[in-house]
């Protein structure tokens, strides 16, 4: 029975919702008339109240930028810091209407998998005239070199995906499937997570399916996959890396599922077999989860320009040494131009009606299909019949004559690369727009995961909508949103995890082994070298500026002389400081706050904050699936902290604000360092970053004693109060001396005292600690040894000698031997550093096949 609103006693949030004639509608079955499972959810939001709904909202939308839930749009200033965009309210779908869905849907999979293996097999529809040849072997996605590669239990399609519309009388059509390597399940299963948390009461009280079921499905059929390894197979995912719109996706299903997440660099094959390289060796890979093309999967038989895949991977196949889900040479089915074939095909092969229709479709490698699009073009959609070929759909009721005449040609030159489309009405779904519901056309992408012989379908999926009521394209990637989808049950939903039966034995495992690629280990030693980096300019610059805009100001000869030595110990190539300004202070002072500003603010500068800051991001986004869910939330900070609402007018930014971001900046990185300290096991990747860490701030210590204490002067003292505040002691360094400030009591604390965490003699100790274990493990294999003594015996000539000798002016020469011993301490670092870099992260980049 349908509900009317004038039976609800609260203020619907619905209210002023303007339903569009002549479409579906979703909540509404008539003008102010709900459709019955949407009745109690409306009556229960609404009774939140606008305000309530708008506060949730706002945190759950700072929860998705919290945790870094991105997806990248190609030409989009943000990049892939472009947040998700989740909508509110979800997509309702009734018990009986998703169990006939169900069915066609597990149907479609069943008949697509049995398409599949018949053209990479015996092809009985090609030899039987069932599809036209020029379908298959002109269609790029038909890969020649996978014909006849075993696929264990002729399964092809592990993981399925299908777009699904509603026309104008409610009827589901199949827009599209995805049976490549689909995206959208880790988004689906993050909205789900973002609203359940959003209203709890809600998700309960209306029995919504969980997902969790589906994606233990998933991990268990792709674990039964393995050739070999049947206990304790190793399964990676692999990904086109950082880059890809969808790499939020692929990082967080590998630490949903458990598995490593790899790129093309981090596999290679010997003897017909996948290994990854980690830097305990090399360890055989068993199942491949893609989420890469095809054609750039190997270089060797497929494209040879691709850098992407894993040379050699089909001849492992073809040995039976590795499976790749989904298979390859899937894709060859991932086009609109299969559909007029689907009914036939069903009814034929598998003695069934097609269940769930396909958009009417006519595919122009046939002529009476060619002259009907042609004849019918303004009120067709015209598409790609092969996507790979890269053209966007066009609406030919939208072209102008120039454009339909160009278009036609194209068409009779190569009739067989174009599919004509009935356009659908789509339905529309309340969206949730800060003050109420607004109707949206709407797109369902339902997911469907190998059981056996059968499929399994995901109760819920991942709803789109378009980013207007005008606007009747649906595509994430021109700036529409998305939806989670809620499976109402009238059953109690099973509430299982992904974990497995406690009742299960487990062999303990203490960290014996690791399978951290020597590409993870890379990326996490710079995220510890430009996380240290950050630091250390934001503690300069915020140095500089509270004396330059304080009280007291750079009032004379000697305060201007210590700011400026502090600022010379950035060493920065990109400065627009004049060394010697016969201007006055004033002018003199101005010139350093830009500087400042420019060195905070301005990405452009490789040297500045927000660049350092950007490159650490990249570090972190490319061990995500490493990194705890707290350590995210802090790196995923990283790249808006010195940015500006406009990049140009950075020069604008008041001192105040931008003391306000390099305190927020040092407070984001001691959170960060804080959690590695205390959450991330010591394992060879901790290491690593530890590593990275201390060899970064032992570097700019020892610029920093070079700068100031080697030089110092009567006149500018204040720079010992400097560099004491920049190293963080001067609280430590007042307890000891009080206000008496000199050369050797400062170096003392800085660089000789190891209780102070901040010394050289500190981060040396810890650094060469950190060597040492690492050294004694597997991952260690092939330590640099002989780089590693030297650094060690030049910390030993520097921290044993005598410091008021050191600090004590010889001949008028400023401390040369205390120069001399910080300078043979500084070139040791970095070839430590170089020594470390050529053994564990230099990757065998593949070579383009010729």
């Amino acid at each position: 029975m349908n509900i009317s609103i004038d039976q609800i006693d609260v203020p619907l949030l619905s209210a002023g919702y303007q339903q569009v004639p002549g479409v579906y509608d979703e909540m509404y079955a008539a003008p102010d008339i709900l459709r019955p499972h949407w009745e109690p959810f409306v009556r229960s939001l609404s009774g939140l109240g606008k305000e309530e709904m708008a506060r949730r909202w706002k945190t759950a939308r700072e929860r998705i930028r919290e945790n870094g839930v991105t997806y990248n749009i190609y030409g989009d200033p943000l990049g892939m810091d472009r947040p998700w965009n989740l909508d509110a309210i979800p997509l309702l779908i009734p018990p009986a209407e998703w169990s006939e869905l169900e069915q066609g849907l597990i149907q479609r999979a069943r008949l697509l998998n049995w398409i599949l293996a018949d053209l990479y097999g015996p092809q009985q529809l090609l030899h039987g005239g069932h599809i036209p040849p020029a379908l298959v072997f002109a269609n790029p996605g038909f890969w020649r070199p996978c014909h006849g590669v075993p696929v264990k239990g002729d399964t092809y399609l592990h993981l399925l995906a299908v777009d699904l519309a509603r026309s104008s009388d409610g009827q589901w059509w199949v827009l599209a499937d995805r049976t490549q390597a689909p995206s959208g399940a880790g988004y689906a299963l993050e909205n789900r997570i973002v609203l359940a948390e959003t209203f709890p009461d809600q998700f309960r009280e209306f029995q919504v399916q969980r997902l969790a079921s589906f994606f233990r499905t998933l991990r268990d059929s792709l674990l039964r996959l393995s050739p070999s390894n049947r206990d304790n197979p190793r399964v990676v995912l692999l990904t086109p890396g950082p880059l890809n719109e969808t790499y939020f996706e692929h990082s967080f299903l590998s630490r949903y599922l458990g598995f490593t997440l790899v790129q093309g660099a981090d596999l290679t094959v010997r003897d017909s077999k996948v290994y990854l390289k980690t830097l305990e060796g090399l360890k055989q890979v068993d199942v491949i989860l893609r989420r890469v093309d095809t054609s750039f999967c190997d270089p060797i038989e497929l494209r040879s320009d691709s850098y992407l895949g894993v040379a050699g991977l089909i001849e492992a196949i073809r040995a039976g040494n590795v499976a790749v889900a989904n298979s390859l040479g899937s894709g060859v089915i991932e086009t609109c131009a299969f559909m007029p074939f689907l009914p036939g095909l069903s009814r034929r092969f598998l003695r069934e009606d097609l269940k769930l229709p396909s958009v009417a479709t006519w595919w122009c490698g046939q002529p009476k299909a060619a002259k009907y699009v042609s004849d019918n073009l303004d009120f067709l959609v015209i598409k790609p019949a092969f996507p790979y070929l890269g053209a966007e759909p066009v609406f030919g009721g939208k072209l102008t004559g120039d454009e339909r005449s160009k278009l036609m040609a194209r068409m009779r030159h190569r009739p067989y690369n174009f599919a004509g489309q009935e356009l659908l009405q789509l339905s529309n779904a309340p969206v949730w727009s800060g003050a109420g519901f607004a109707p949206r056309p709407v797109v369902l992408r339902v997911f469907l995961a190998a059981m056996g012989d059968s499929w399994v379908v995901m109760p819920g999926g991942l709803a789109r909508v378009s980013p207007s009521s005008r606007t009747s394209v649906v595509s994430m990637q021109r700036g529409g949103g998305s939806k989670d989808t809620w499976i109402l049950s009238d059953e109690p939903v099973d509430t299982s995890t992904l974990r497995r039966d406690p009742g299960l034995p487990v062999e303990l495992n203490r960290g014996r082994s690791s399978d951290l690629p020597s590409r993870a280990a890379d990326h996490l030693y710079w995220l510890g070298r430009y996380a240290e980096r950050a630091e250390h300019l934001s503690r300069v610059l915020r140095c500089l500026l509270v004396r330059l805009s304080g009280e007291s100001g750079a009032s004379g000869v000697a305060e201007w002389d210590s700011l400026m030595a502090l600022h010379d110990c950035l060493e920065s190539p990109h400065s627009r400081l004049a060394k010697d300004d016969p201007q006055g202070h004033l002018d003199q002072s101005r010139d350093l706050e830009q500087e400042i500003l420019s060195l905070i603010f301005e990405e452009q500068r490789r040297d500045s904050l927000g660049a350092i800051l950007n490159r650490a991001a990249k570090a972190s986004a490319q061990v995500r699936d490493r990194l705890s869910n707290d350590m995210l939330r802090v790196v995923n900070q990283f790249g808006a902290v010195a940015r500006t609402s406009d990049s140009s007018a950075w020069g604008y930014v008041s001192p105040g604000d931008a003391l306000t971001v390099l305190n927020h900046c040092i407070g984001l990185l001691a959170a960060l360092r804080g959690i590695e300290l205390e959450n991330l096991t010591r394992g060879p990747g901790w290491h690593f970053l530890g590593i990275g860490r201390r060899i970064e701030r032992s570097i700019q210590l020892l610029g920093l004693f070079r700068a100031i204490v080697v030089p110092l002067e009567p006149e500018t003292w204040p720079t010992l109060d400097m560099l004491l505040e920049v190293a963080d002691s001067s609280i430590t360094y007042r307890a000891r001396y009080f206000t008496s400030l000199q050369a050797a009591p400062v170096l003392d604390l800085l660089m000789n005292d190891e209780l102070n965490p901040r010394s050289l003699a500190f981060q040396l100790s810890d650094l060469l600690t950190h060597s040492r274990q690492l050294s004694g493990t597997p991952s260690g294999a092939g330590w640099p040894f002989s780089k590693q003594k030297r650094v060690e015996e030049a910390a030993d000539r520097l921290l044993d000698a005598d410091v008021v000798q050191l600090c004590q002016p010889h001949l008028g020469i400023p401390r040369p031997a205390l120069d001399k011993l910080l300078t043979e301490a500084q070139a040791t670092l970095p070839d430590f550093s170089d020594a470390i870099t050529r053994i564990f992260f230099s990757h065998a980049e593949m070579e383009q096949a010729t």
